[in-house]
This record gives structure tokens, C-alpha cells and sequence, in this order.
């Protein structure tokens, strides 16, 4: 299956090129520095407005789009949300534009976008899935619009999946890569009171929900790309903890993380019980169910050996 990906050099982009299997398109804003960290597949320059180039979508069947501005870095200026909402949901409009452009013969069989549980704002613990509806607030706004426009393509008889992806833990980056360092110290600690739902995924599992998404025919629409067993934020730092072999004290207070990231501590702050429900009715089946597995998997310390007298 040949595929074409937008936002392939971050976290996500990154392992699931390295999971295909078949002939790789990719998009970028700089197809130069995109080639040099990642060799095997074709680029092609795309600013995340304009159509993509033809030659790209040349004999694709499937399209994961996945290029967006990053939320959780950076306050959130008045430029900052300008360029959130316009990566998202003009991109995405670009990119089922130039969808449209094409022969219907030519066209992909299926899109897979990325989108985010930011969907359902912060609904405490109340279980969410994929029926439940959205919240108010810039991020649930931002999320149905850019979703709206992916949905855009199936007038085109394209078939879309929208992956509302949770808190993704992977060695390389993202948010596991930001807090190893803080939990190695042992200056770590939970965030707020940590009562709030935190839905997380191991990278590989939102790897393989992707390519899981392409391949299913019975799937459309929204998925939510999260582990089946959310866990609280004061359960994350316990576990955090244990996998690392060091302690976890201290607590960042509500207010403190307010005044130090305005906005954005309320994405921080959020308290989402969101549940997989329609990737397990599927059959999708994850590799890291559940969080000591995952933690196992990434960060865990090994067992100090004894010394035999």
C-alpha cells in the first residue's frame, strides 16, 4: 500500500513511517531536513496551506495526516492559538482540497487524521468515549472543526478516520521525554490535586491504531487512540515513580501552574476518563494495556543485582 503522511518527523510521524511497509510519500515545510531524518521514503515541500503537490499524492491509497502546531509547548498567546486552530483545521482542509483535485479513480481509499481527546474538554470522572459529546472551550472547538473538515472528504468517497489521540509515551519525545528528567532527580510529583483522568497510549499502540485504522474497512469515524486503562494523575506519578526506582514528593499546586503557563495549564490541569471503546470493539488488540506496562517498557530501572559473597 503505498501512503503519504503529513507531520512525519515528530514523535508519531517518525514511528509509524518506520512501521509501514510499502512505498512512503512524505510532506514537510522543509523536505530537505525531512530526508535526512528520514532516508527511505520520497518528500516533498508542503506548507500546511497551500495544496499538496500532485506529484505527491501520485497513486496513494492511504493518507495519514498528522502535521499540526505542538499544544503543550509554549503559552498560549494570541498567536500561538492562531497558529494551533490554523495547522489543524486549514490544514486539513488543504489537504482533503487537493483530495478533490484528483480524478475519483485517483483518489486515496482511505484518510486517517489525527485529532485529539482535548475534544471532550475536562468532565472529571465522568467515563468518556467516542459517543460522548464535546465540551465548550478553544480545544474542543478547535478539535470539532478540525475533524469537520477531515469528514469533508468522505462526499468524495474517501473513507475518514479520526484518531482522537490521548497523552502518547515514547522514549523520543513528547510528553514521557519531558518529565524523565524531573522523575530521575526525583523533583517530580503530581500535578494539581492529581485527581484528574489522565488517557495516555504507548507509542506503539498509536502506531499500530493507525495502521489498524487504515486496514478496517468497518472503521470510520471517530476512534479514541487511548489505553484502555486511564489512570489519575496521582496514580501516573506513583507508577512513574516506581518504574524509576525514585521518590516523588513534591506537588505542583493548581495556582503555581496557572501563573507559570497561563492557558495551557488548564490542558494540564484536565481531567478526561476516556475509554477505547470502539478501537476494542474492532478487534484492535494493544500491546501496553496497561500503564505498569507500558512503564516497563519505556523508563523502568533495572533491578540492582546482589553481589554473591
Amino acid at each position: 500500500m503505498r501512503t503519504l503522511i503529513t507531520g512525519a518527523t515528530g514523535t508519531i510521524g517518525r514511528a509509524l513511517e518506520a512501521r509501514l511497509e510499502g512505498p512512503t510519500v512524505i510532506v514537510s515545510r522543509d523536505p530537505e531536513a525531512a530526508k535526512t531524518l528520514l532516508p527511505g521514503p520520497s518528500a516533498y515541500g508542503w506548507d500546511g496551506k497551500a495544496d499538496l503537490p500532485e506529484a505527491a499524492l501520485e497513486g496513494v491509497e492511504a493518507v495519514f495526516h498528522l502535521a499540526g502546531e505542538p499544544v503543550a509547548e509554549g503559552r498560549w498567546t494570541d498567536e500561538k492559538r492562531a497558529r494551533i486552530r490554523q495547522s489543524r483545521v486549514d490544514g486539513t482542509r488543504a489537504v482533503v482540497r487537493s483530495i478533490a483535485a484528483l480524478p475519483p479513480e485517483k483518489r486515496p481509499k482511505v484518510l486517517v487524521c489525527a485529532s485529539a481527546v482535548g475534544f471532550y474538554g475536562s468532565r472529571g470522572d465522568e467515563i468518556l468515549t467516542e459517543a460522548s459529546a464535546p465540551s465548550a472551550g478553544f480545544l474542543p472547538e478547535v478539535c470539532q472543526a478540525w475533524e469537520d473538515e477531515a469528514w469533508a472528504a468522505e462526499g468524495l468517497g474517501v473513507r475518514v478516520v479520526m484518531l482522537r489521540i490521548g497523552i502518547v509515551l515514547a522514549r523520543e519525545g513528547g510528553a514521557l521525554a519531558k518529565m524523565l528528567p524531573m522523575f530521575k532527580m526525583g523533583l517530580a510529583g503530581r500535578l494539581g490535586s492529581g485527581e484528574q483522568w489522565m488517557p495516555w497510549i504507548h507509542v506503539e499502540d498509536v502506531v499500530a491504531l493507525f495502521v489498524h485504522a487504515a486496514r478496517n474497512e468497518s472503521l470510520r469515524g471517530p476512534v479514541n487512540a487511548v489505553s484502555p486503562d486511564p489512570v489519575t494523575n496521582a496514580d501516573f506519578t506513583r507508577g512513574m515513580a516506581r518504574a524509576l526506582r525514585r521518590p516523588a514528593f513534591f506537588a505542583a499546586p493548581a495556582a503555581m501552574l496557572k501563573l507559570a503557563l497561563g492557558e495551557m495549564a488548564d490542558v494540564v490541569l484536565a481531567s478526561q476518563r476516556v475509554l477505547p471503546a470502539r478501537a476494542v470493539a474492532s478487534g484492535f488488540a494493544f500491546a501496553f494495556p496497561s500503564l505498569e506496562d507500558a512503564l516497563a517498557d519505556l523508563v523502568s530501572a533495572p533491578v540492582p543485582s546482589r553481589a554473591i559473597a
